[in-house]
């Protein structure tokens, strides 16, 4: 099955395009958004999202702690639809993820959060659905159409979209010019697609595995593991770097497959670390990195550019895991188009 006249294979190289539409045609809306929140200045914020988009915020419990000193926490659903006990949300700012903008649950948490005087915020790829309705504000993700059942340019849009909005609450240029590099960051890592593509072979038999990142990239790890799992039906499992030691690196033994996503950056020299004591333990690495010696380390190594920072590197490190689970699918004989059980809009309540 050749893997690149598949919807999925053509998202996953279409999301430069994306993102540059993204970048050009929506930065006043993200200012005027940006706006409201110095306006309301609120003291925390609270994401809600599921899938793929739950992965996105939790990009976004980094960004927004880190670069605009607010608290992040991830909505409980449930609190609000099954338990009807939604906790105050006074002084808070609510963001609804989700791109077809339909899951009851998600929406839920919105209109709730709106009604006792929240300030909400839907980032979705419908600005017509009803999480666009429940909310006071829409960061549109422009992606066009999403037809693959696994999310790819749809995800790098809403990492997009939450970066544009967190370099905007500081009133900065400096980010903003990083995240128009970015497109062109990802072209690179696709100029590579068919090469990661055919690396992919070399796992056909692989059952599970574990995906290891950490801080920004705690998200990629598990962004990944999801492509993996729903695309190859391989027991993937993410973790942070950290919390693997606390256990989980028991499951390493000779050959076991271990994905790390390691960009240059803060978290670095302790991701290099546990590579290294991986590989004493004859584990078989994918490295996704632009550290020199982690790609040396990896028997797969999926280089992504040197010079990207560390901040806006999940919309660049996820690229090379699209690419792998795409290969992996086509080499298990899997049609990556229609992955079992799965639906493109999933409603939960």
């Amino acid at each position: 099955m050749a893997p690149y006249g598949s919807y999925l294979a053509r998202e996953i190289m279409a999301q430069p395009t994306v993102l540059e539409r993204l970048l050009a045609e929506e930065q006043a809306i993200v200012s005027e958004v940006a706006a409201a929140i110095r306006r309301q200045s609120p003291s925390y914020v609270l994401l809600a999202a599921r899938g793929s988009s739950d992965n996105a915020a939790r990009y976004g419990k980094y960004l927004f702690g880190a670069a605009n000193g607010l608290p992040v926490a991830l909505a409980t659903p449930s609190l609000f639809t099954r338990y009807q006990s939604p906790p105050r949300l006074d002084h808070a700012l609510v963001m609804g993820i989700s791109q077809s903008g339909q899951s009851p649950d998600i929406v839920s948490v919105v209109k709730e959060s709106r009604r006792q005087g929240a300030l909400t915020v839907a980032i979705t790829n419908d600005r017509a659905s009803p999480l666009a309705q429940a909310a006071a504000h829409t960061v549109w993700l422009r992606s066009e159409e999403e037809q693959s059942l696994a999310a790819t340019k749809t995800y790098t849009a809403s990492l997009m979209a939450l970066a544009m909005l967190s370099a905007a609450l500081n009133d900065d240029n400096a980010p903003a010019e990083s995240l128009t590099q970015v497109p062109n960051w990802i072209t690179c890592v696709l100029a590579d697609a068919e090469e990661i593509v055919e690396a992919a072979e070399r796992y056909r038999y692989m059952e599970a595995c574990v995906v290891i990142g950490r801080g920004y990239n705690y998200a990629t790890a598990f962004e990944i593991a999801l492509k993996l799992k729903e695309l190859t039906y391989v027991l993937a499992e993410p973790y942070s770097s950290a919390d693997f030691r606390h256990g989980p690196v028991a499951l390493v033994e000779r050959g076991f497959p271990v994905i790390g996503v390691v960009p240059q950056g803060a978290v670095a020299g302790e991701l290099d670390e546990m590579i290294r004591t991986l590989r004493q333990r004859e584990a078989e690495i994918v490295g996704i990195s632009n550290v020199s010696d982690v790609l040396g380390k990896s028997q797969t190594a999926l280089a992504i550019p040197d010079d990207v920072p560390e901040w806006v590197s999940p919309m660049v490190s996820v690229v090379p895991g699209q690419l792998f689970a795409l290969g992996l699918t086509v080499a298990k004989g899997l049609d990556p188009d229609h992955p079992r059980g799965l639906r493109k809009v999933t409603l939960t309540r």
